[in-house]
């Protein structure tokens, strides 16, 4: 018994140690991606984008729109795009065999007509049925074709896109009206750029007209409120800090610009995969530095996408496992990378980094939770290391929401009435009070889905924006 508690007790402390520097990591990527917040704020001020993009140095973009099932949004979400504020794109809609009316309400909304235009195979999919143009819209075309996936239909996307820049924006999303000029500006400005990544926000309750947030609400149910501080941390500061450091390894697939050209090279998505959107960026990590040619992978917090997220916990669950899985089948496609001095920062840091925190860290942390608990119920009291432990796991997870709320409020304050800011606070102190701790058991299980090999997608929920 005294060997058995003795290893409890170590491991007890291998938990505090272990949460005290990943939540220390993530609170170094939020003060380092304050400071580049504000200066990429202080820069924005003084460029004035109608100038910039009216000059011969704009690149026209194909935004691609994967929709599967997507008949309850897709017409918004198309609408808000060709009202964006660009000179010059086309709006590539891949429908991939939906089983709802999401063709029909294509072909009634934009009056669609079959199309000349020829269909390139630069990249292998599953048949194409028919390419439509719009009679009302020149810059719209809509291709038909099997279901293959998200990947599969972003790989159709791409064969048919005519511009040099892709962008890649999910069905369920909508774009605000200047976020195109914003992401694109890094490609006119420094040729290494090859992809650009924006921010993800919650849509769910905004008020929506024209397929634009014109109001920017707190939604009312607790599990998405918990879902804007997630994307808070993880978009606005997460990856605006990884960013930072050159090493950012995944640009969502619900909002992301990349040359055409490096897509077409690197093989396109891979469908073999959930997470075909990191897969993607370490993909190209891969290509780029095995050509040792420079180039930079950005992202920047202002463009901003605004997405539903899932408003039941079973949803949830299925999204989170399904992310995990993803997550683990990118870094073991890649895993050439790891610890590999070759990639730098990215071989030595950052891919190690997502390997022992994002997809082995919910293992750790269970581990952690259940020993702790073991320990206090042999001692029959709160020992010195359940209160480290409290304080590493608990106490700093709040701290670094707190802080990315503060943050949120002295950049871009979206959210301006009072009674939202403090139901964030109250929601920071709760998140990590139960819904973190289901939020691991859902990971935990995306692993074991990976173990077990099992391909389901999940199903997901849409309704009307």
């Amino acid at each position: 018994m005294d060997n058995f508690y003795y290893f409890l007790l170590v491991f007890d402390y291998f938990a505090v140690i272990y949460f005290f520097l990943v939540n220390g990591t993530y609170l170094f990527l939020n003060v380092k991606a304050f400071f580049s917040i504000r200066k990429y704020w202080s820069a924005r001020e003084t460029v004035e984008f109608e100038n910039k993009f009216q000059s011969e140095f704009y690149k026209p973009v194909s935004i691609i729109i994967p929709a599967y099932n997507e008949e309850l949004t897709v017409v918004d979400n198309i609408t808000s795009i060709l009202s964006l504020q660009y000179p010059e794109y086309e709006v590539v809609v891949v429908n991939d065999g939906s089983k709802d009316a999401t063709i029909e309400e294509l072909k009634d909304k934009f009056n669609l007509v079959i199309s000349s235009r020829s269909y390139r195979k630069d990249l292998e999919t599953l048949p194409v049925k028919e390419v439509y143009d719009s009679t009302d819209y020149p810059n719209l075309v809509v291709v038909d074709k099997e279901n293959g996936g998200k990947a599969d239909a972003l790989n159709a996307g791409i064969n048919i896109a005519q511009f040099p820049l892709v962008c890649n924006v999910d069905a369920d999303s909508l774009i605000d009206d200047h976020a195109l000029l914003k992401i694109v500006e890094p490609f006119a400005k420094d040729w290494r750029v090859i992809a650009a990544g924006g921010t993800i926000r919650v849509a769910n309750d905004c008020e929506i007209r024209g397929g634009q947030v014109t109001k920017v609400r707190l939604a009312k149910k607790p599990l998405v409120r918990m879902q804007v501080l997630e994307y808070l941390r993880a978009f606005l500061f997460g990856r605006v800090g990884w960013a930072a450091l050159n090493s950012l390894l995944i640009i969502s697939g619900a909002f992301g610009v990349f040359k055409r050209k490096h897509l077409i090279e690197v093989g396109g998505y891979s469908t073999d995969t959930v997470g075909e959107d990191m897969e993607l960026v370490l993909k190209l990590n891969r290509m780029m530095k095995k050509s040792s040619r420079e180039y930079r992978v950005v992202f920047f917090p202002d463009p901003v996408c605004w997405t539903q997220v899932p408003e039941d916990i079973k949803t949830l669950s299925n999204q989170r496992r399904r992310w995990q899985r993803g997550l683990g089948q990118s870094l073991l496609m890649n895993k050439e990378i790891f610890f590999n001095k070759d990639y730098g920062l990215l071989g030595l840091f950052t891919y190690p980094f997502y390997f022992f925190v994002e997809f082995l860290g919910p293992v750790i942390e269970t581990l952690g939770y259940l020993a702790i608990i073991l320990t206090i119920f042999l001692q029959s009291a709160i020992t010195p290391v359940a209160v480290l432990f409290f304080i590493t796991a608990v106490l700093m997870g709040i701290l670094l929401s707190i802080i990315s709320l503060l943050f949120e409020e002295m950049t871009f304050h979206k959210y301006n009435k009072l009674s939202d800011k403090l139901s964030l606070i109250l929601y920071a102190f709760l998140e990590n009070l139960g819904y973190k701790q289901l939020h691991t058991y859902w990971r935990l299980r995306g692993i074991i889905d990976l173990i077990l090999k099992k391909e389901s997608w999940g199903t997901q929920k849409r309704k009307n924006f």
